[in-house]
């Protein structure tokens, strides 16, 4: 599927998800969609600030299934729904996160190096203007903007 009618169906997926997810106070926290042909994966993660239960999971994953397959969203292709909590170590992808997990471990992988690293490790100090500040144990502090980083993850200290 070509990258611009992937992103229309992800959006259509996802707009589908919030839907269902709002009704139920629920939030939509990632939408992916992986594979292709008979091995298509729609993986729906969804959050709230008390935590998801396996009920929860279970309620979207039927309302979004239902819809998908009403509306034929996803017109003669086969696919495997996944609904389930982002997780400990979960994703960060839009400043509204990286805004509530302010004082928290995070992991960035930035796009291009900085002080001849990609990866950097250390407290989430928040937003400003459009940067995430990172702190580092080494005492340092990184500003990346958001179109800077790869990827972000919270990092939880077993």
């Amino acid at each position: 599927m070509p990258g611009t009618a992937r992103q229309t169906l992800i959006e259509r997926i996802t707009e589908i998800a919030h839907r269902a997810a709002a009704r139920e106070g629920i939030e939509v926290w990632d939408v992916e969609l992986a594979g292709s042909g008979r091995a298509r994966v729609l993986r729906i993660f969804i959050d709230r600030p008390e935590g998801v239960s396996h009920a929860d999971c279970e309620l979207i994953s039927n309302q979004v299934g239902t819809v998908l397959d009403v509306e034929n969203v996803m017109p003669g292709e086969r696919y495997h729904l996944e609904v389930s909590s982002p997780g400990v170590e979960r994703k960060l992808l839009r400043p509204e996160h990286f805004e509530r997990y302010k004082g928290s471990r995070i992991l960035l992988t930035l796009r291009e190096p900085v002080d001849n690293r990609r990866r950097w490790e250390g407290l989430l100090g928040g937003l400003d203007s459009g940067c995430v500040i990172l702190e580092t144990e080494a005492g340092q502090t990184i500003r990346p903007r958001m179109e800077e980083i790869e990827k972000a993850n919270l990092k939880f200290e077993w």
